[in-house]
């Protein structure tokens, strides 16, 4: 069994991604938490089980990439393009997806606590039994699925979310 570095790794998954994949299914644990991953086109990659904890995929494009059951807290995909991808029984509590376009992606029993949403895309994701989903940040930019995609007590209307937490005083009614 051969042992990489985090670096090697990455520059495996660049080159070789088969090559990673047939490796990892070799591994009890893999552990690529907090690599910088930003600018990479993936495809077909298996991060099934992998801790990916604090990593960025900022600017990446990935496809058809195996996310399940995966650490994937406080990860960073802001503008990355990430098209039908499995997402399901994943931790994403705060990771950042602003201005991602994740679209065709599967987030089944996925954590999404604190999860960024704002200006992104999530056309035609399956959201419907995903956690938490009431606790991410979204605004009036972000594009949901249809609402068949959407858990039943999710409203994608709804504004006011964790970011823009008021006061008491900006609910009382100064009409004196």
């Amino acid at each position: 069994m051969i042992d990489y570095t985090k670096e090697e790794l990455v520059e495996i998954l660049r080159k070789h991604p088969e090559k990673f994949n047939e490796w990892k299914r070799e591994q009890e644990e893999v552990d690529l938490s907090e690599v910088d991953f930003s600018g990479i086109n993936l495809s077909e990659i298996d991060f099934s089980d992998v801790d990916l904890n604090s990593s960025s995929f900022a600017d990446c494009v990935l496809s058809f990439i195996n996310f399940t059951n995966a650490d994937l807290t406080s990860v960073d995909f802001t503008r990355a393009k990430v098209i039908e991808s499995d997402f399901s029984e994943s931790l994403l509590t705060g990771a950042d997806c602003s201005y991602a376009e994740m679209t065709y992606c599967n987030f089944t029993d996925a954590d999404m606590a604190g999860c960024i949403f704002s200006e992104s895309d999530l056309s035609n994701s399956d959201l419907t039994n995903s956690y938490n989903l009431h606790a991410c940040r979204f605004d009036s930019d972000t594009i949901w699925p249809d609402q068949e995609l959407l858990p039943e007590d999710f409203d994608a209307s709804y504004k006011d979310d964790l970011s823009s937490l008021k006061d008491e005083d900006d609910y009382v009614n100064n009409d004196y």
